[in-house]
């Protein structure tokens, strides 16, 4: 009977082999799964250097413009400082040139109001009645003249010139077949300038 009831139980199959694999275990299985997580991590990175490019360009446009706004901005402020610096300029020539023409203008009356008396001098000179003072005369004639030349006064306007009415004031003519055509017969204010600016006009008699 002990026979029997041996070979009636059916031999146990060993626990390993007994044991059914579930799904997802063993090696390729783990493999797959370790590719499945690095295309993961492989796609969030590439996601997240996508948003850092796209951020980084955001950023360079803005730089961008904002520098060609500084440009703009530098090129106007360039523009402002040229131009002030140009008005500038031509203030001071064109002030240094009106306070040129006032000094000259000035200059020009005080010469002008002087005149008159080197005319007198010279008439008293023409009439002195002694030899003294016809010499002491002359000598203020001759200091007077000195200076003008120094302030470069010319004295113009002498008989037998050429009429010239730009710097001849033809108070009289006369027929004078002695004289030649349109010359100066006599003067009875010489005539000053300085430069090509006229100070006073010689007042002259023409001839013919």
């Amino acid at each position: 009977m002990d026979n029997d009831i041996k070979t009636d139980k059916e031999p146990e199959a060993p626990a390993a082999e007994a044991e059914e694999k579930k799904p997802g275990e063993g090696p390729e299985n783990t493999e797959e799964t370790e590719a499945g997580a690095t295309e993961e991590i492989g796609k969030k990175e590439r996601k997240h250097l996508k948003k850092k490019i796209s951020e980084l360009e955001s950023k360079l446009e803005a730089a961008e413009a904002e520098a060609a706004k500084c440009k703009a901005a530098a090129a106007e402020k360039d523009d402002k400082y040229l131009r002030l610096l140009a008005e500038f300029d031509n203030y001071k020539k064109r002030t240094a040139k009106e306070a040129e023409s006032r000094y000259s203008a000035a200059y020009e009356d005080a010469v002008e109001a002087l005149l008159p008396v080197f005319d007198n001098i010279e008439r008293a000179a023409e009439y002195a009645s002694d030899e003294s003072s016809k010499n002491g005369l002359m000598l203020i004639i001759s200091n007077f003249k000195d200076i003008l030349a120094k302030m470069g006064v010319e004295q113009f306007g002498a008989p037998g010139e050429e009429f010239d009415p730009a710097i001849h004031n033809a108070a009289m003519h006369v027929d004078d077949e002695e004289l030649g055509e349109n010359v100066l017969a006599e003067v009875f204010l010489k005539g000053y300038k300085k430069g090509d600016k006229i100070i006073r006009h010689a007042t002259v008699k023409v001839a013919n």
